[in-house]
C-alpha cells in the first residue's frame, strides 16, 4: 500500500522531540518494547489455545471418533502433532526473528504474493470472526443467569460483546504490560477451573466411577468406525489446539526470544495436552458418551452433576476464559496487521506505534473495528467454516517453508535447528487431514479457496502497482498524516530485525 508522509521515531506527530520515557532503553528511538517474559509468553500460548471449546463442546472429537477410547487417543495424538508443529515454528521464529508469525515466514520464503494471501484471509475473515465469536460466547455466559428460562436477547449479546472488545482494546492500547498482565491473570483462572474439573474427575475415579475408561467399554462404539469420520475427528482436535503459533506473532516484544520462545513452547504445549486429555477423562467419569453428545455446554453439565450449589463456578469460568481469549487474540492479531503494514501489504498507518506507550494503536483500532463489524453480521460461523481449511493449509505451507529454507540457505544462522524428520512427520499428518477435508467437504474447501483468491487482484492493485495516480498518493498521505496526529503515533525504529534476538532485555 502507498506510504504517506512519514514522521520518524525522533519526532512526535506535532514535530516536537520525544522525551526519554518514550524511547527504548534511553536510546532516543521509539520501538516495540521487550516486555513479554517467559511467564507471559506461556500465558499467550495457553490463553489463546484454551478458549471456550474445552468447557463448551468437546463433543466434536467424540462424535466423529465413535468411541471414548479413540477420542482420547485423538486428543493425545493431536497434542503431539501440535508440539511438533510448534517445534518447527520455534526454529523459524529464531531464524526469521520478526513479528507476524507464519505471515512473515511465508512472505520471506515464498514471496510477497503468498505472504499477502495469508495476511488477506486473516484480515478479511479469520481474526475478526474468531474474536467476534469468542466475545459473543463471553456475553452469552454472563447474561445467561439473567435469563434462566430463555435465551438472552440477540441485541444484548452483541452489545455486551462490543463492550468487552472496546474495553480490552483500550487496555491493549494503553500498555503492553497491562495487556500481558490481563492475559496472565485470566489464563491462570481458566487453568484453575480446568484443574478443578480434573481433580473432580480423579475423585470420581477413586469412587469407582470409571466405567467408560475401562478398555472393554472405552472402545465400545456408538456408531461404526469410519476412516473419513476419524479424519474429521483429528481435524476437530487440531482446531481445538488452534493458537499454538500465536507467540510467533510477537517475537520482537519477547525478552530473549532465542531462549524464551522454545522454552514457552516446551512448557505450554505439553501443559495444554495434559489439560485437554484429563479434562475429557473427567467428563466421562460423570457422563455417558450419549449425555456428553447431548450437552451444549459440557463443563456446565459436569458442574451441575458434581458441584451442587457450587455449580455456578463453571459458567463463570467459561466467561472468564473467553474474556482472556478475546484479550489474547486482540494482542496477537494486531501484531500480525502491524507486521503486514510494515512490509507494505497494508496501509502504512497500521505500522505506527504510540510515541510514549510504544503500543501499535492503529493496528489495535483496526482489529477492534473489523471485529465490531463482524458482530453486525449473522454469517460469522459460516465464514469460519469456509476459511478454517485455509488457515490449516497455511500451517503446512509454513512448515514446508522450513524445509525449503534449509535447502536454499543451508548456512543461515539458526539458533535452534531441529531434525528434518519432524517437519516431514507434521506434513504427512497435515496432508492426511487436508485430503480428507477436501474429500468430505469439497464445497466448503472450494469456497474457502475462492475467498482467499480474491486477494490476488487486491495484491496487484494495492501492492505490486507502484505507479499509482499522484492524486491518490496525495490523498492517502494526507489521511495518514491526520491519523498520525490523532493517535500520536510514529514509525518505529526497527533497527536490524535480524538481530532482534540479541538485543538486551529490559
Amino acid at each position: 500500500m502507498t506510504d504517506g508522509p512519514r514522521l520518524r521515531g525522533n519526532a512526535s506527530a506535532d514535530g516536537d522531540t520525544l522525551s526519554s520515557e518514550s524511547t527504548e532503553e534511553g536510546s532516543g528511538r521509539v520501538a516495540l518494547k521487550k516486555e513479554i517474559g517467559l511467564v507471559s509468553a506461556c500465558g499467550i500460548i495457553v490463553g489463546n489455545i484454551i478458549g471456550s471449546g474445552i468447557f463448551v463442546s468437546p463433543k466434536g472429537v467424540l462424535e466423529n471418533a465413535s468411541s471414548v477410547g479413540l477420542a482420547l487417543i485423538v486428543w493425545i495424538v493431536t497434542g503431539v502433532i501440535t508440539a511438533i508443529g510448534a517445534l518447527c515454528y520455534a526454529e523459524l521464529g529464531v531464524t526469521i526473528p520478526k513479528s507476524g508469525g507464519d505471515y512473515s515466514y511465508v512472505k520471506d520464503i515464498f514471496g510477497g504474493l503468498a505472504g499477502f494471501l495469508r495476511l488477506w484471509i486473516a484480515v478479511l475473515v479469520i481474526y475478526p470472526t474468531n474474536q467476534a465469536v469468542i466475545a459473543l460466547t463471553f456475553s452469552n455466559y454472563v447474561l445467561q443467569p439473567l435469563f434462566p428460562s430463555c435465551f438472552p436477547p440477540e441485541n444484548g449479546l452483541r452489545l455486551l460483546a462490543a463492550v468487552c472488545l472496546l474495553l480490552l482494546t483500550w487496555v491493549n492500547c494503553s500498555s503492553v504490560r497491562w495487556a500481558t498482565r490481563v492475559q496472565d491473570v485470566f489464563t491462570t483462572g481458566k487453568l484453575l477451573a480446568l484443574g478443578l474439573i480434573i481433580i473432580m474427575g480423579f475423585v470420581q475415579i477413586c469412587k469407582g466411577e470409571y466405567y467408560w475408561l475401562e478398555p472393554a467399554h472405552a472402545f465400545e462404539t456408538f456408531q461404526p468406525y469410519d476412516i473419513g469420520q476419524i479424519a474429521l475427528s483429528f481435524l476437530q482436535g487440531s482446531f481445538a489446539y488452534g493458537g499454538w503459533n500465536f507467540l510467533n506473532y510477537v517475537t520482537e516484544e519477547l525478552v530473549d526470544p532465542y531462549k524464551n520462545l522454545p522454552r514457552a513452547i516446551f512448557i505450554s504445549i505439553p501443559l495444554v495436552t495434559f489439560v485437554y486429555v484429563f479434562a475429557n477423562i473427567a467428563y466421562v467419569t460423570a457422563m455417558s458418551p450419549q449425555e456428553l453428545l447431548a450437552s451444549n455446554a459440557v463443563a456446565v453439565t459436569f458442574g451441575e452433576k458434581l458441584l451442587g450449589v457450587m455449580s455456578w463456578i463453571m459458567p463463570i469460568s467459561v466467561a472468564l476464559s473467553t474474556f482472556g481469549g478475546v484479550n489474547g487474540s486482540l494482542f496477537t492479531s494486531s501484531r500480525l496487521f502491524f507486521a503486514g503494514a510494515r512490509e507494505g501489504h497494508l496501509p502504512r498507518l497500521l505500522a505506527m506505534i504510540h510515541v510514549k506507550r510504544c503500543t501499535p494503536i492503529p493496528a489495535l483500532l483496526f482489529t477492534c473495528i473489523s471485529t465490531l463489524l463482524m458482530l453486525c453480521t449473522s454469517d460469522m460461523y459460516t465464514l469460519i467454516n469456509y476459511v478454517g481449511f485455509i488457515n490449516y493449509l497455511f500451517y503446512g505451507v509454513t512448515v514446508a517453508g522450513q524445509i525449503v529454507l534449509r535447502i536454499k540457505q543451508p548456512d543461515l544462522y539458526r539458533p535452534i535447528k531441529v531434525s528434518l524428520v519432524w517437519p516431514v512427520i507434521y506434513l504427512l499428518f497435515w496432508a492426511f487431514l487436508l485430503l480428507f477435508s477436501l474429500y468430505s467437504e469439497p464445497v466448503v474447501c472450494g469456497l474457502g479457496m475462492a475467498i482467499m483468491l480474491t486477494g490476488v487482484p487486491v495484491y496487484f492493485l494495492g501492492v505490486f502497482w507502484d505507479n499509482k495516480p499522484q492524486c491518490f498518493n496525495t490523498f492517502i498521505g494526507k489521511m495518514t498524516h491526520v491519523c498520525q496526529k490523532f493517535c500520536v503515533v510514529v514509525y518505529p525504529d526497527m533497527g536490524d530485525s535480524r538481530n532482534v534476538g540479541n538485543q538486551g532485555t529490559e
